[in-house]
């Protein structure tokens, strides 16, 4: 249940570089003066030219960012039950680092100084679309996957009558243990197709993305194959057919 406050810091945090980044794109406002020392000490303000279409890219994969960290953050206030396991502390403090850090990774995906004043060119792309269209298919299967683990704990009227673990079934738990993880990870695939596929620096988030979900999916594919001898044996641990 700590991870709310993860997601309380993300949506304040990314709304808040969402809501500068579209005064400044809009309406050619200037970035705050630490954004800009940020973007400086990154060596984002050296570039001469505007690399295609790259600040609306940005600017969509934010809004993408802060929507997720929306719907997360409203799933574990009134979807999720959860049991009395703990979080170590040097998780809890990496996770809201990481939170504050994703956003930033995007802001400094578009150099500072190229507007000087002129207005935002929307040109909406082939793989703006495609990773849009991904993004929001990722995330329907997450939320009903959550739900499927949150309905093992309820009765059929709604209420929480137990906090033990039970095998899932349904959706994407057909085919693989743990399909949030699947899908938190095809989120984040998205967001790299909505910027443009080439951006190396967020295909980096994504393969932290890959190593972090598939770690937390084998330790969890493995907790029920020792806890259910009855555990459906052809599901996969994280990638469906795969792994």
């Amino acid at each position: 249940r700590w991870f709310t406050h993860f997601y309380v810091v993300s949506v304040l945090w990314n709304g808040f570089l969402l809501i500068w980044l579209f005064r400044a794109e809009f309406f050619g406002e200037s970035l705050p003066s630490w954004i800009q020392d940020m973007h400086h000490a990154l060596g984002r303000d050296s570039q001469s030219e505007d690399m295609g279409n790259e600040h609306f890219s940005a600017l969509l994969v934010l809004l993408l960012l802060w929507l997720h960290s929306c719907r997360r953050l409203a799933e574990c206030l009134w979807t999720s039950v959860f049991s009395s396991g703990v979080i170590h502390i040097v998780q809890y403090c990496f996770g809201l680092g990481y939170y504050i850090a994703v956003g930033s990774t995007v802001l400094c995906q578009v150099p500072t100084n190229l507007r000087n004043g002129k207005e935002l060119s929307v040109q909406i792309c082939w793989y703006h679309i495609i990773g849009v269209m991904m993004y929001i298919w990722a995330s329907l299967h997450q939320h009903r996957c959550l739900a499927i683990l949150a309905n093992l704990r309820k009765n059929r009227s709604g209420k929480v009558v137990n906090l033990s673990h039970s095998v899932p079934f349904g959706d994407w738990f057909e085919s693989v243990s743990c399909p949030h993880y699947f899908a938190e990870l095809l989120i984040y695939v998205s967001m790299a197709i909505t910027l443009g596929i080439r951006n190396v620096t967020w295909w980096c988030v994504v393969m932290y993305v890959l190593f972090n979900q598939a770690l937390a999916a084998v330790l969890c594919h493995e907790f029920y194959q020792k806890n259910f001898s009855s555990y459906p044996k052809h599901r996969k641990a994280f990638i469906p057919l795969v792994f």
